[in-house]
Formats: structure tokens, sequence, C-alpha cells
């Protein structure tokens, strides 16, 4: 009896190599992705916009807004809180970026090693 799976390929038409550089290319659009939807640009960038908005309130409230408030401009005070605290997400996350995911290693591979090397043996270039 013959087996029919080992007479065809898996995937007619794609190689393994075509198959490795799909999962490559899959793996950096999806760091890409969590960089993008970082929780720290969210919560900073939503701070920083309502900050600006409530500052902005705060520096237009009349005398009897601020009467209400015992005399305290409450609005540009926490407009200004917000928008400090925004900023400080933002430099936080410029300051220290999302690490990029650690490379794949073949089993039977040292860490650092280029595909395809012998093991032990010195790097070329």
């Amino acid at each position: 009896m013959t087996d029919h799976h080992s007479e065809h390929p898996r995937h007619p038409g794609y190689s393994e190599q075509d198959v490795q550089r799909e999962v490559s290319e899959l793996k950096e659009q999806s760091a890409t992705a969590a960089r993008l939807f970082d929780i720290r640009r969210i919560i900073g960038g939503l701070f920083v916009l309502y900050g600006v908005i409530v500052t902005i309130a705060g520096l237009t409230d009349d005398d009897a807004t601020i009467d209400k408030a015992e005399g305290v401009n409450i609005n540009l005070w926490t407009g200004l809180g917000m928008l400090l605290l925004g900023i400080f997400f933002l430099a936080w996350l410029k300051l220290r970026p999302t690490a990029p995911p650690p490379p794949d290693v073949e089993p039977g591979e040292e860490p650092g090693e280029e595909p395809g090397e012998e093991p032990g043996t010195e790097p070329k270039g």
C-alpha cells in the first residue's frame, strides 16, 4: 500500500521557503500592530487630547464659575494635570519602546548562529 500524502506536496505551488517568508512577514505585522496599539500610546494620547480641551475651558472660565469652586480655577489645573500625565505616558513610550520579539531558534541551532552554519564553527565575515 502506498502513502498518497508522500507523492503530493502538502501545499501545491508553495515551497518551504515561501511558507517561511510568509510566516516571517506575519510576525513582523504582528509586532507592528503590538507597537501601534501599545496602551501607553492610547492613554497618553487621550490624556493630552482631553487635557487640551479642559485647559482651554479653564482659560475661558468666567468669575462666576471660579467662585463656585471657591476661588480655584479647577478646569485650568485639572487640564494642566491631564496634559502632564499624557506627556509622561508618551515620553515613556518614546524612551522605553516595546522590545522586538526574540528571533526564532531552530532546534539544534545555537542562539546567534546564522541558519545553515555548522554548529561550533566561526561565523563568516
